[in-house]
């Protein structure tokens, strides 16, 4: 099964992830929960862009390292359009630095988070927060990745 993707770079990074990747991550994340194939964006984004977008739908002045946003396909409709998930490629190049995690497995993770979200879980509560973390720490072992929460 694969979902379609379409990457849309609007930022000058240099490490970035193949497009192979990216479909990897987010095939592996969607056929965790489901088996119904989606078409998703991802956008990877610049400082300025990530910021403004987080201020204007969250009310947080600074940039995050991804934002999910889910498609509601209107009633009637049939579509299998999930959503955006937009990533700042500078944010997630920084937190792996600074929590010294492997690059690339960091952008899984932004990657695998994003889709998850985009599914409908979130971290709002305790309880939802472990269900999300429990089942990113098992996408993720499926790729060799060590647990992101672990310090």
């Amino acid at each position: 099964m694969s979902n379609h993707i379409d990457l849309q770079l609007a930022c000058k990074a240099t490490e970035l992830p193949s497009f192979e990747l990216f479909q990897r991550w987010a095939d592996i994340a969607l056929t965790a929960v489901t088996k119904q194939e989606f078409e998703l964006t991802i956008r990877l984004v610049n400082i300025e862009e990530s910021q403004q977008l987080n201020n204007q739908y969250r009310k947080k002045d600074k940039p995050t390292n991804v934002l999910s946003f889910p498609f509601e396909v209107p009633d009637g409709i049939e579509l299998n359009l999930l959503g955006d998930l937009v990533v700042c490629a500078q944010v997630v190049e920084q937190e792996a630095k600074e929590q010294n995690k492997i690059l690339f497995d960091h952008w899984a993770h932004m990657i695998i988070h994003g889709c998850l979200h985009l599914l409908g879980y979130d971290h709002i509560n305790d309880i939802d927060a472990d269900e999300m973390e429990a089942l990113e720490i098992k996408i993720l072992a499926e790729l060799s990745i060590n647990n992101p929460y672990e310090s």
